[in-house]
């Protein structure tokens, strides 16, 4: 083909986008048009079902040999597997951090006091066993995650998993901290 012939195909293939181009914009005016006008003589007022939510039950990402399954699990207000058990990790996440903010509140008050060797041989026991139950706890989570990620139906839809020495930094830097502070003070 020589330049001159391909320059003019590409000329016609142009026009002919442009004029396609037209025709579907003045398609979608008329369109829109015509919806607006309807509107406005009131032909979609006390339609049927106005007001009232879309059944939008069919899940496009719902395996069909399970419709059934989670269709009687729904109606009897159960969820499947994955769903309830991301709502326990959901749960377990929030008592453990409430534990350790429980923790923190009791050593702010245990360090702001004086205290005998006892008392504070007992502390660092306690202490010494609450990292440990909450590395315990931080485990049983990251399992949770990792059973959650294999029940879960798409990749989008798994969780993280827990990095336990990462998290159990941050609780006991934040314990030492508190520590640290009020030794501070002391001195």
């Amino acid at each position: 083909m020589s330049e001159k012939s391909l320059e003019e195909e590409i000329k016609i293939k142009a026009q002919k986008a442009k004029k396609l181009a037209r025709y579907m914009s003045s398609t979608q005016d008329l369109v829109e048009d015509q919806i607006v006008k309807a509107q406005a003589r009131g032909d979609f007022d006390n339609l049927e079902g106005a007001g009232k939510p879309l059944n939008l039950y069919e899940n496009p990402y719902e395996p069909p040999e399970l419709r059934m399954t989670f269709k009687i699990l729904k109606d009897n207000d159960f969820a499947p597997h994955w769903i309830e058990l991301g709502k326990d990790i959901d749960a377990d996440v929030q008592k453990f951090w409430q534990g350790v903010d429980y923790f923190k509140r009791y050593t702010y008050l245990f360090v702001n006091d004086k205290h005998s060797e006892i008392s504070l041989k007992r502390f660092t026991q306690r202490k010494a066993h609450f990292y440990f139950e909450s590395r315990l706890s931080l485990e049983k989570i990251d399992k949770k995650i990792k059973d959650y990620n294999l029940h879960c139906p798409t990749y989008e839809l798994g969780r993280a998993q827990l990095n336990v020495d990462n998290e159990m930094f941050k609780v006991i830097s934040s314990i030492e901290e508190i520590i640290e502070a009020t030794g501070d003070k002391e001195e």
